[in-house]
């Protein structure tokens, strides 16, 4: 990922209604749900979805499908992957001690057997 894309997707999340949304969305998965079933579920007028379902869609982090009459939403999780991996891509590569996948502090003993 670009930083430019990170910073757009971060931009996306910043605020608090766009980032209920993709929560939402995460939860639910791949199967996704319909602008109603959001309107429903969030407690948010239409309109104010729309505009936040767009910028989401705008950003990469949410794709929009259509099945019969209905459009769903759901998450692009390779987005969404690739957005955590930019942010931790190189996580603890300045630290005088390496970690684990957890970014915990590897013992010095730990890292002579890991050797």
């Amino acid at each position: 990922m670009k930083p430019n894309d990170a910073i757009t997707a971060l931009r996306a999340l910043a605020s608090d209604a766009r980032l209920a949304v993709f929560r939402l969305l995460v939860k639910r998965g791949p199967e996704g749900y319909t602008p109603s079933e959001l309107v429903e579920r969030l407690g948010v007028r239409a309109p104010t979805l729309s505009f936040h379902l767009k910028e989401l869609v705008h950003a990469g982090l949410i794709v929009s499908r259509r099945e019969g009459r209905n459009l769903y939403y759901s998450p692009d999780f390779e987005c969404m992957n690739d957005l955590v991996g930019f942010l931790t891509d190189n996580c603890c590569s300045l630290a005088d001690r390496t970690c684990d996948t957890a970014c915990t502090p590897v013992a010095a003993a730990s890292q002579r057997k890991r050797a």
